[in-house]
């Protein structure tokens, strides 16, 4: 039989039990190869905006583009919680357009969750999304999709004015009815509090280890992008290395002439070959 699937439920099951692994993928290879290594949840990031689109930021990031990568992400995941990121202007508009966005990535594209950015605010989002049959992924702390409100990618929550408004987003957004949430460069003191009270997962990156998972960028853990480097990232391989070193190899044999050697090529039948060479025109059949 097939593995089974996990589920949001699954996830909020593992609240202060095992530790949850969440990688991203963005397309059919990356999703098999999260999958494979045992992510227990693949997050379709709209951090697919800087690595696989070579934007600045993710707030270019269109419904059109995550669709696309989430139904590839899909098709090749069997075992791992797919979790879609709602892209900025998505949800945000209106409740409304929260909950049909989110619905396109369950009904369109294969996923069985969304994940959505900001705090309290989108509290009521959360619950019209969720009596829709949609389990949602909170994010608070840095969200990217904020980025120009911010002032840039920053860390958050480092006054202790800043760290009792996360801990108050946290408790509003777990209330609401979300079945993980994600603390993105937050001081590891204010993580691990946010994960001593909330009763849903908290799922860090950037937030020290007292969280109940870990999220990291799948280019980053294998260090396909090199400048994209932050620096809460452990890289686990540098790939980005012999990738350049097999390219260069296989672009210098082409000018050579190595390649194709005969390894690599199809030869016709001897009888064949005579019978095409002896044909007069080219549209002898």
């Amino acid at each position: 039989m097939p593995p089974k699937q996990r589920t949001a439920p699954d996830i909020l099951a593992r609240k202060g039990g095992e530790k949850i692994a969440v990688l991203t993928a963005y397309d059919y290879p990356t999703g098999l190869l999260a999958d494979e290594a045992g992510a227990d949840v693949i997050l379709v990031g709209d951090s697919l905006g800087m690595v696989c689109l070579g934007l600045p930021d993710t707030l270019g990031v269109t419904m059109a583009d995550m669709l696309h990568h989430t139904k590839a992400v899909c098709r090749a995941v069997k075992s791992a919680l797919v979790v879609a990121d709602m892209p900025f202007l998505s949800y945000q508009t209106s409740i409304a357009d929260a909950v049909a966005n989110a619905g396109r990535f369950l009904q369109e594209a294969g996923a069985r969750a969304v994940k959505l950015e900001g705090g309290a605010e989108f509290a009521p989002h959360v619950r019209a999304t969720l009596s829709a049959g949609i389990p949602v992924m909170g994010h608070i702390g840095l969200t990217p999709q904020q980025v120009a409100r911010l002032g840039g990618f920053k860390a958050q929550g480092k006054t202790a004015r800043a760290a009792r408004a996360l801990l108050a987003d946290a408790h509003a957004l777990a209330d609401a009815g979300c079945f993980a949430l994600v603390l993105e460069a937050v001081p590891a003191e204010v993580a691990a509090r946010i994960t001593q009270e909330v009763g849903i997962p908290t799922i860090g990156i950037g937030a020290g280890p007292n969280c109940d998972g870990q999220v990291l960028v799948f280019h980053d853990v294998l260090g396909l992008c090199p400048g994209l480097r932050p620096s809460f990232v452990k890289q686990y391989a540098d790939l980005w290395t012999p990738a350049c070193e097999a390219l260069s190899a296989y672009c210098a044999e082409v000018r050579a002439g190595a390649f194709p050697a005969d390894a690599h090529t199809r030869r016709m039948d001897p009888a064949e070959l005579a019978e095409f060479h002896a044909a007069s025109e080219y549209g002898d059949a």
